[in-house]
């Protein structure tokens, strides 16, 4: 238990937290996320602010919904406004159907986009394309199998080139 009132047990969630939302995290959650049935009524109400108290937990090391009280812990409270308790995340988790699962998906591929973008990841991307066919690779060796770029490597279904 971390209970020291002027300590901060993971000052890290600063930087990434702050990343997260110049990355548009709270828009893009307010735009995808709908949860218009719930057995619940409250578990619905502002699903941007919970999930973001989910990621940061994560971020943090949670890896059950008990867990996610790390972001509860210590001086956190002074560094984020809005953390919700674990048994109320836990509740507007439960409320999650197949549907709510693929809105958050189409969150995830868009925040990743605005995160390259807010952050300068990947400079020249624009210059480059990696395929990544299969994730299981194996050198193929043979004279006819050489470019000028590399090895082509080969896996049962999948072709790269390095």
């Amino acid at each position: 238990m971390f209970d020291e009132q002027n300590l901060v047990s993971c000052a890290g969630l600063v930087p990434v937290m702050a990343l997260a939302e110049r990355a548009g995290l709270s828009e893009l959650v307010g735009e995808r996320v709908a949860i218009t049935e719930t057995t619940v009524a409250s578990a619905a109400a502002n699903p941007a602010g919970k999930l973001a108290s989910i990621i940061a937990g994560m971020a943090a090391g949670a890896d059950c919904i008990d867990d996610l009280d790390v972001i509860r812990s210590g001086g956190m409270r002074r560094l984020f406004g809005g953390v919700y308790a674990p048994a109320t995340l836990g509740q507007f988790l439960r409320e999650f159907t197949h549907g709510h699962t693929q809105q958050l998906a189409s969150v995830a591929r868009a925040h990743l986009v605005n995160l390259v973008q807010a952050s300068g990841l990947l400079p020249g991307i624009e210059d480059r394309v990696f395929i990544d066919i299969d994730s299981l690779l194996r050198p193929v060796y043979g004279r006819a199998k050489q470019t000028s770029h590399g090895e082509i490597l080969s896996s049962g279904g999948g072709v790269g080139v390095v």
